[in-house]
């Protein structure tokens, strides 16, 4: 009797020591997702910070269509009021749209300087180019990374015999960045 005593005891022990680690193992998951989130939020702060240089150098130097520059400081300032929030898909794809909109009106702003040779040429400009087009890769890495750190915490919360954890425990499957429709087809830009 005392033999099947602690062999109860000791596969419950095992249990709870499983149980443990696969929570904390969780909440590390977990954090990886928000510190990864917390870098795409960081990457837009970054693209919201330089429009303003990017529009300010535009007008400085030419005569630009006003229209353009209207859509751009419009574009973003619906991103800057749609960011932050909760870690939910469906505000992961609301600052995507606006993100995403906000960066079509910053390319349509670099075509249509295509047709200003004086703007174009001038240092201040290519090196604001320079760090849009390195922004929009940083979004791109920090979007790619917040995927993989989602897919990691949702094999571990959707895994046997993880799952029977994350149910007791509350951690749910989360959702990450996809393709918005359309995205496939290219851009127009329309003089």
């Amino acid at each position: 009797m005392k033999k099947r005593g602690l062999i109860i005891a000791a596969v419950l022990g095992i249990i709870a020591i499983y149980f443990f680690t696969t929570y904390n193992s969780f909440v590390k998951k977990d954090e990886k997702v928000q510190q990864m989130w917390n870098e795409v939020q960081n990457t837009y702060q970054r693209r919201l910070d330089l429009t303003p240089n990017l529009v300010g150098v535009v007008k400085g130097i030419s005569g630009f269509e006003q229209s353009t520059l209207v859509a751009i400081a419009e574009a973003r300032q619906k991103a800057q009021q749609g960011s932050g929030g909760e870690m939910t898909a469906e505000n992961y794809g609301r600052q995507a749209v606006l993100q995403d909109s906000l960066a079509a009106a910053s390319n349509r702003v670099i075509a249509v300087i295509e047709k200003y040779p004086v703007l174009r040429g001038t240092e201040a400009y290519r090196g604001l180019q320079t760090q849009l087009e390195g922004n929009e890769r940083r979004i791109k890495v920090a979007r790619n990374d917040f995927n993989a750190a989602v897919a990691g915490y949702n094999s571990a919360v959707r895994g046997f015999p993880g799952k029977l954890v994350a149910g007791i425990t509350g951690f749910k499957p989360r959702e990450g960045f996809q393709a918005v429709a359309g995205a496939d087809k290219n851009v127009a830009i329309k003089f």
